[in-house]
């Protein structure tokens, strides 16, 4: 295909993504996020911003030496350090991008730069020049581009093309557009600027007004040829333009687009899931493509049209994103091999045989207690290995709950804190509130619970519990997992995984981006 028929898929889900406030990923959970993308045959994956501290270095480099078939991208200000430390961060990348930025709307270089429209094009112009030191792939951003005056974007983006940058990203940094007239923004700057034909336009869309994916495709129909998204709508404040909407719209409106996308959607589904389990996200039921309900059809009107002819009612296909019936015909008595190869079909393939070892180790426990594996049960078995710390100062050994009608319930525990067994008992209102207070009744962790929640990862009433905690440690966010048969044991895991995490979270900070 010719780049006119083509649009790129550049996937912000380790950066814009993680700056969602408790999202923080650790370097391995964003290798393996990047490898779910790299499968799906995402464009381009900004894996982190470089700078912001030595986790988001150790991350960037982590993927850019994990990936190999899309380009890995670090986001940086128009600062020499900025620009110097990605360049070190993606220096054994197959294929590199520095993404740097300035802001260009009255407002942000009034009140934030507090600098002179000139010397904003001079800053952008230097920086462009220093990125192209490291990579000739340098996409240039104007921050706030959705506020910003088109007679001064088009100065801007000249210059920027001159200096270099083959991407122009024209971000709506604060969710202000509107579709009809952010298209026509676009359609503007690419008949007006003379060396436009020289780069290719991409928009970054925030949905503070639920209108990230409309502002997207009117851009996208209006000329710009990438979108800058994430798995889930997944971002700071109302979150970013959603991968699967923006894919699957162009996919199944290609009538009306009349362009492509590289993407194999087949990995959409699975993706979502990972993302989820990761950062704590639950996907909401009716979420367009990936919500476990978007396929669903309670209405008997609307399930005698399926029945007939799958399309009176569906305008996609589940196959075609991902969703399968799931069942696994693998058991107890299922082999080593058996259990990879499957485990391959879903997307997860082990990077060594200690590690397949031990999930597939994992994996007899639950066959023996559970009478059908689905999965989902497999994917979220993968999960919790890969979630559990590096350094897990506290561990679960035994638990003991009672709970009765009238009276408090009551648990008992033995943790292992730093390798010495502690007991500890907890009273409250129900069985997860009388765990929670037993751990800090020896944690003493003083951390305050801002979001618990519980999901069954499969159907029947004999599901794995999958549990998402959010913990404001000394103002620390951090997330935890758990999942067990047992829904107030993967509590546990997961308010203990969250502690665990907290002894090695690294502090970010980031500043404001596109």
């Amino acid at each position: 295909m010719s780049q006119k028929d083509r649009v790129l898929i550049f996937d912000t889900t380790l950066r814009d993504g993680e700056q969602s406030p408790g999202a923080s990923m650790t370097k391995e959970e964003k290798v393996r996020i990047a490898k779910s993308l790299e499968r799906m045959r995402v464009d381009i994956i900004e894996a982190g911003f470089a700078v912001a501290s030595r986790g988001d270095f150790d991350a960037v480099q982590a993927v850019a030496n994990s990936v190999s078939e899309s380009v890995v991208c670090s986001l940086a200000r128009a600062l020499e350090k900025d620009i110097d430390v990605a360049g070190e961060a993606l220096a054994k990348a197959k294929q590199s991008r520095i993404h740097t930025f300035i802001a260009t709307s009255p407002i942000h270089m009034q009140y934030k730069l507090k600098m002179e429209p000139d010397r904003v094009v001079e800053t952008a112009v230097s920086a462009i020049q220093r990125a192209r030191k490291y990579t000739d792939n340098v996409e240039f951003s104007c921050e706030d581009a959705g506020r910003s005056e088109l007679d001064f974007l088009c100065r801007i983006i000249e210059q920027a093309i001159k200096a270099g940058a083959g991407t122009i990203n024209i971000p709506d940094t604060v969710g202000y557009a509107i579709p009809e007239q952010f298209g026509c923004t676009i359609k503007q700057l690419i008949e007006r600027i003379p060396n436009a034909d020289q780069a290719i336009f991409s928009v970054h869309c925030h949905n503070d007004l639920g209108l990230a994916v409309a502002n997207s495709l009117s851009a996208v129909a209006n000329g710009a040829r990438q979108v800058e998204c994430t798995i889930n709508g997944l971002g700071e404040r109302a979150g970013n333009a959603s991968l699967e909407e923006i894919v699957m719209a162009i996919r199944t409106r290609n009538d009306f687009f009349n362009i492509e996308t590289g993407i194999d959607t087949t990995q959409i589904v699975p993706a979502s899931k990972l993302v989820s389990q990761v950062t704590g996200f639950p996907v909401q039921p009716n979420k367009a493509i990936v919500g476990i309900n978007a396929f669903a059809h309670e209405s008997g009107i609307h399930q005698d049209g399926v029945l007939k002819h799958r399309e009176t009612y569906e305008i996609m296909k589940a196959e075609d994103v991902g969703w399968t019936n799931n069942r696994m015909v693998l058991g107890k008595h299922s082999g080593r091999n058996a259990f990879r190869s499957h485990m391959l079909e879903i997307g997860i393939e082990f990077d060594s045989e200690a590690s397949l070892n031990e999930t597939f180790s994992r994996f007899k426990d639950l066959a023996d207690k559970k009478h059908e594996i689905f999965d989902d049960d497999l994917l979220s078995l993968v999960s919790s290995q890969a979630n559990r710390c590096e350094v897990e100062r506290y561990r679960l050994e035994s638990l003991k709950v009672s709970s009765e009608t009238g009276e408090q319930a009551e648990t008992e525990m033995v943790i292992t804190i730093d390798g010495v067994e502690a007991k500890a008992i907890g009273k409250g209102c129900g069985p997860v509130d009388s765990a929670f207070k037993a751990i800090e009744a020896v944690v003493h962790s003083d951390s305050t619970l801002l979001l618990y929640n519980v999901s069954a990862i499969t159907q029947g009433t004999d599901s794995q519990a999958e549990v998402a905690v959010r913990l404001d440690i000394a103002g620390n966010v951090v997330n935890g997992q758990g999942a067990d048969l047992d829904i107030v044991t993967a509590s546990v895991k997961a308010y203990l995984n969250a502690l665990n995490s907290a002894e090695t979270a690294a502090e970010r900070q980031h500043p404001q981006q596109p």
